[in-house]
C-alpha cells in the first residue's frame, strides 16, 4: 500500500492511509487474529460472511433485473464546511 506526502502535509497522509487500510479490511483483520479464535467460532463467522455475501449478491442481481429500485447516487461533498 502506498500513499503520497504532497507539501510535507503527514496529516493528510495518515488519514489516507488508515481509509484505505479500512477499505482493505486491515484494521478488521489485525482485531480478528490478536486472540485464538475456536475452530466452532471461525466456522460460524465464515458462515455468516458467506451468508452476507450471498445476500448481497443476490440484492444486486435483484437492483439489475429491476426487481428492487437502483441505490440513490451519492453525492460527494468535498471541501464543504466543517463544524
Amino acid at each position: 500500500m502506498q500513499v503520497i506526502v504532497r507539501d510535507n502535509n503527514v496529516e493528510q497522509a495518515i488519514k489516507v492511509l488508515k481509509k484505505k487500510m479500512q477499505r482493505e479490511g486491515v484494521f478488521r483483520e489485525m482485531k480478528r487474529r490478536s486472540a485464538f479464535e475456536k475452530p466452532s467460532e471461525r466456522r460460524v463467522r465464515e458462515k455468516a460472511e458467506g451468508m452476507r455475501r450471498a445476500r448481497k449478491q443476490a440484492k444486486k442481481k435483484a437492483q439489475r433485473e429491476g426487481l428492487l429500485p437502483a441505490p440513490k447516487p451519492r453525492v460527494a461533498a468535498r471541501g464543504g464546511a466543517r463544524r
